[in-house]
């Protein structure tokens, strides 16, 4: 097989959707991303990058707190809706029911099958985004998205952005057990 150059085009691969919440002028703004990440583990570090241009990114440094919502498959159109309208322009406080944690200032989303509320610890300046960086102090689900206590991604059925196509795509498949499936091949290389 001979690997051939795409372009920068395609750079990105597929990444989570999510909904981050913020208040904005006293009220729940929303905004789709799937340039998010986790950062650290101890304490729980997550970033998210955002264009220079968006309303969300003067909620989040005025207010030093905002929220990450993972949306389940049959959110797509609405989370697809809440990144496609500005909140300059348009009121997307009454596209959710909000609720608020420990923070009391980030808006979660009831729908959302998984929230995390965080404090902002690090704004990183870069050409054309910001990067946001917060500390999870947070995560809730309920339920009927868990198994045996823990969330459980069969349940909360998110789906993922495919770049560069532009694809909102379901995610697959179990494989197996993360850090347990590799001891095969272990096994066999051994």
């Amino acid at each position: 097989m001979e690997k051939r150059e795409i372009g920068l085009d395609g750079f990105s691969y597929p990444m989570p959707c999510a909904i981050v919440g913020v208040m904005v002028d006293g009220k729940p703004n929303y905004l789709t991303v799937a340039w998010f990440t986790m950062v650290n583990m101890k304490p729980p570090l997550l970033g998210i990058a955002l264009s220079t241009a968006h309303h969300t990114n003067a909620g989040i440094r005025a207010q030093g707190t905002f929220s990450v919502n993972i949306p389940s498959k049959d959110m797509a159109a609405i989370t697809d809706y809440v990144g496609m309208v500005s909140g300059k322009r348009y009121d997307k406080a009454q596209v959710f029911k909000a609720f608020f944690g420990k923070l009391e200032s980030a808006p979660m989303i009831e729908e959302c099958p998984y929230n995390m509320e965080c404090r902002l610890v690090q704004t990183v300046e870069l050409p054309s985004n910001q990067f946001f960086i917060g500390e999870v102090v947070g995560a809730y689900s309920d339920g009927r998205f868990m198994t045996e206590g823990i969330p459980d991604m069969r349940k909360i059925n998110p789906f993922v952005l495919s770049m560069p196509d532009g694809r909102y795509l379901a995610v697959g498949e179990d494989l197996g057990q993360a850090w347990d499936i590799g001891r095969k091949f272990i096994k066999e290389k051994a």
